[in-house]
């Protein structure tokens, strides 16, 4: 799938009543199997509450950066 046609899926504006249905909708069993899966990478990849926290200011200050360009 070309670049243009992502942005446009991942932008593109949706009604109420379909991020209510998005919202309020069940889980489907591989969204949970794989929302599962990256949790327990993570957990082991950063097992301290510490490592966690680094981590979360480290990616924060590069999608800060990203946004503004820099």
């Amino acid at each position: 799938m070309n670049p243009d046609r992502v942005a446009a899926i991942v932008n593109r504006r949706v009604s109420l009543e379909e991020l209510r249905e998005a919202l309020e909708g069940p889980i489907g069993e591989d969204e949970r199997a794989e929302i599962l899966r990256l949790v327990q990478w993570f957990t082991r990849r950063y097992p301290s509450s510490e490592e966690r926290l680094a981590y979360a200011r480290q990616a924060y200050a590069r999608w800060s950066r990203k946004r503004r360009g820099d």
